[in-house]
């Protein structure tokens, strides 16, 4: 990675330039004593899951920021479920400690989250003009970290005349024969869509999901399904056994299979990608540092790339997708036209009707 000189003047952290107008003027001399107010704190606290992917952003991201700029990121540790739980008592108490947390985006984008965390419109206007991230990378809710795929995964050596690339494919029993798996967890609306899709509706037209019409395209399907999985473990030993010619399986556990040797191939057409979203509590105890943290990571995709290396997960910027080995890019979404078979999901109606689903869901697979 270039060298970042940690005593670079703060102006290019926040991306102004000095000029004529008065308005501007004072624009530029706010930012000013914003970053400065960061680097004299000296800290921004994020919340993180640990283990592994905790080490990975330290090690990749955070280091290279505190050498940067003399702004140390403390860590502290929580499940996604903790780190909202948490972070909305803080605010409830007017007591807030992090500046960060990480949830996934239909949970950052969510109602709940969305009242205790900053609204970044106007900090996310600096990138607008930034081609190489895709959309949403930066939106009001947060900054997108990186992306794993649930996608269509199939048994390269069992079908000959051809493999399958599509849900409907996966519901088409004559052309591809076979056991076929599915998950059953408490996040249906991934198999609602893909049932929707496999049934005819185009991807730009299957949100708000039709459940029911979902439910009976699932009925057509189920004497095949001989596995439904509840863990990625599970998932990928099904493979392993040759249990199941094809299933709905996560990107980074059909990565794994194949680094095993496992005859895995995949299709991310209709592939549904979920991203890992930092969000700015509000009130939190450095919010300006924590710009300044969220603004170096998508102004650097050399960093983006190895930490999407390192996790094995598609990073927001296609130009840190440039930058990765030929090996990592092979197991994530690579092109401008692989993105445009990743259905784009409506995350604020699936938080608005997640009880629902799930209801209907739990109903459909006891029967």
């Amino acid at each position: 990675m270039t060298e970042i000189r940690k005593h670079r003047s703060v102006q290019r952290f926040i991306g102004l330039n000095p000029v004529a107008s008065i308005a501007r003027q004072i624009g530029l001399a706010l930012a000013l004593t914003s970053a400065a107010a960061a680097q004299s704190s000296g800290e921004v606290v994020v919340a993180t899951t640990g283990g592994a992917y905790e080490r990975a952003l330290k090690e990749i991201w955070f280091e290279p920021f505190t050498n940067a700029t003399g702004i140390k990121v403390t860590t502290v540790t929580a499940t996604d479920a903790e780190q909202r739980t948490r972070a909305q008592a803080m605010a409830s108490t007017g007591r807030v400690t992090w500046d960060i947390i990480n949830n996934v985006d239909i949970i950052a984008e969510s109602a709940q989250n969305r009242s205790f965390t900053r609204d970044l419109t106007a900090f996310c206007n600096q990138f607008e003009a930034r081609r190489d991230l895709v959309e949403k990378s930066c939106n009001p809710a947060g900054v997108r970290i990186s992306s794993n795929a649930t996608l269509l995964a199939f048994n390269t050596q069992r079908f000959k005349t051809g493999t399958p690339a599509t849900w409907g494919d996966f519901w088409d029993t004559t052309r591809f024969p076979g056991p076929r798996a599915l998950p059953s967890f408490n996040d249906p609306w991934r198999l609602f869509a893909a049932a929707l899709l496999a049934d005819g509706v185009p991807a730009d037209k299957l949100f708000p999901l039709d459940i029911d019409r979902a439910l009976k395209k699932l009925d057509t399907i189920k004497p095949q399904i001989q596995l439904w999985w509840r863990t990625g473990d599970q998932s990928q030993q099904g493979f392993r056994n040759a249990e199941y010619v094809m299933g709905m399986i996560w990107g980074t556990r059909a990565s794994a299979l194949r680094a095993e040797g496992q005859p895995v191939g995949t299709s991310y057409d209709g592939a549904f990608l979920l991203a890992d979203t930092m969000q700015i509590l509000r009130d939190g105890p450095n919010p300006a540092g924590a710009e300044v943290l969220l603004k170096f990571y998508l102004e650097h995709p050399e960093v983006q790339a190895q930490l999407a290396e390192r996790l094995n997960v598609t990073p927001p910027s296609l130009d840190a997708i440039a930058k990765m080995s030929d090996a990592s890019r092979a197991n994530i979404p690579n092109s401008p036209e692989a993105f445009k078979g990743i259905v784009k999901h409506d995350s604020v109606w699936i938080a608005a009707n997640q009880a629902k689903m799930l209801e209907a869901w739990n109903a459909w697979i006891q029967q």
